[in-house]
């Protein structure tokens, strides 16, 4: 959301998405999360400034997420959870 502040976050619901690998690919996880329909969807998508992680506006589709980081995608917030973490 343009112009949203981070504390606005804490009122949007995190959905957690798990992996089994230490990281994801930005693309990757938008197609896991089922919000986007496939690569090239994310790939604009992403392109045009829709997103954002750990509260900042992302545009490489190849940005590699690790446990806990946070990707807001329309009106969303999914939550990175690597499930061999000890932490």
């Amino acid at each position: 959301m343009p112009g949203t502040s981070p504390g606005a976050w804490q009122t949007i619901p995190m959905v957690s998405i798990p992996i089994q690998t230490e990281t994801i690919r930005l693309s990757q996880l938008l197609k896991l999360a089922n919000v986007v329909q496939d690569g090239v969807e994310a790939k604009f998508r992403i392109a045009d400034g829709e997103v954002r992680v750990n509260h900042e506006v992302e545009i490489r589709r190849g940005r590699k997420l690790r446990n806990g980081d946070q990707v807001e995608f329309d009106g969303e917030i999914f939550k990175v959870v690597d499930i061999n973490s000890t932490t």
